[in-house]
């Protein structure tokens, strides 16, 4: 067994593990001036590795931890372990995203401080009790504050909006046309069945299991589907893999992104992306090429990101942006989003030893139950 250890640049009050995430699943061990990382298990919904999951805990139990820290989503494996074991723990359950931020803020040696953290994935539980994945956070170790995300989307039928992603573009287009999407003539929405369409809309205008969630790596689906036609998909991120690698064909000095829309909602900003799915229709009824589609769109992603931040710099004076989650492991939106944020002076920080999927977590978690 492999154990990771990565130096902090401050000492661990008491010894904590952390369990992790539910999927991409590393256990960590935060003692002294170390954290010390378990080898990545891909699922804990796989009963393998949730066996290997529950060996590397009790190996670290035995050197004796105080304090126990997991994932704020109460139906996590690793959640639920956490609350199984004896209460002589002191426990903290942390927020994923923030989670996702300290723990680039640890990989890269970056004292107590407040920053500005974009963090872009598929889901994670919100304080609020609603699926956030799109999220600017003005945190440090101990806090944060969530201070702008994308707009929600329902996930039509829940977890089957991740495996059919039409239902995803649906969603967005019946926001703008309603019903008369369905008569585009485009090839993604020709082969939508409309009879499914019809049970889905119902669920939509009922709210019946049809969660709402600020996802990036949602919105990534819902554009992929409409460029590449693909009704379902095999693994989470497929269409995204599939939709970048199709950017990447694009050979242009293209700079024109789509609109989109910022607005102030209460404390927060919401990113309305509805203008760039009426662009990007626009442009498929134009038979534009799907390369050309593609990369746009991800010029857009960066855009928003660069606004956003420039927006929390204005209101907040801070200089320094760290960028964390799945969605950044596409090379091409973090080429383009570091790209823009060094040109307007941001100090910008990324995961170094680590991933910046969910196999971070687990020290994110351990250093912010540090500061509680």
């Amino acid at each position: 067994m492999r154990i990771k250890r990565i130096g902090l640049p401050f000492k661990i009050k008491k010894p904590i593990l952390a369990l992790g995430s539910q999927g991409k699943n590393t256990v960590c061990f935060a003692y002294h001036n170390f954290a010390y990382i378990s080898p990545v298990h891909e699922n804990l919904s796989n009963p393998d590795d949730f066996l290997r999951f529950k060996k590397i805990v009790k190996f670290f139990t035995k050197k004796n931890p105080k304090v126990i820290a997991y994932d704020l989503h109460p139906e996590y494996q690793s959640s639920r372990y956490a609350l199984s074991l004896p209460a002589t723990f002191n426990r903290v359950a942390v927020q994923h995203h923030h989670a996702h931020i300290a723990s680039v803020m640890a990989d890269n040696q970056l004292q107590n401080k407040k920053v500005i953290g974009v963090v872009f994935d598929g889901t994670g539980l919100g304080s609020d009790n609603r699926i956030w994945g799109a999220e600017f956070l003005l945190c440090n170790y101990k806090n944060f504050q969530r201070r702008a995300h994308l707009r929600e989307i329902p996930l039509l039928g829940g977890e089957r909006a991740i495996l059919e992603p039409w239902r995803l573009s649906a969603a967005w287009l019946y926001q703008i046309y309603r019903d008369a999407f369905l008569n585009f003539k485009i090839d993604a929405i020709k082969i939508i069945d409309k009879n499914k369409w019809k049970v889905l809309k119902k669920m939509y205008l009922s709210g019946f299991n049809s969660p709402f969630a600020s996802s990036m790596g949602r919105l990534f689906d819902a554009v992929a589907y409409l460029v590449l036609k693909k009704e379902k998909i095999d693994f989470e991120a497929q269409l995204a893999i599939e939709l970048e690698k199709c950017a990447c064909v694009y050979r242009s000095n293209e700079s024109l992104g789509y609109n989109f829309r910022i607005s102030k909602n209460k404390d927060a900003y919401i990113i309305d992306p509805l203008p760039i799915f009426e662009e990007i229709i626009g442009d498929l009824k134009a038979k534009a090429p799907k390369e050309k589609i593609a990369y746009r769109f991800h010029l857009t992603v960066a855009q928003m990101t660069r606004r956003m931040c420039l927006i929390l710099r204005r209101e907040h004076n801070l200089k320094e942006a760290v960028l964390s989650g799945g969605v950044f492991q596409n090379n091409l939106l973090l080429t383009l989003v570091l790209d823009l944020l060094y040109k307007d002076g941001f100090s910008v920080s990324k995961h170094q030893k680590l991933s910046c999927n969910d196999s971070g977590i687990s020290l994110g978690q351990a250093v912010i139950a540090n500061f509680k």
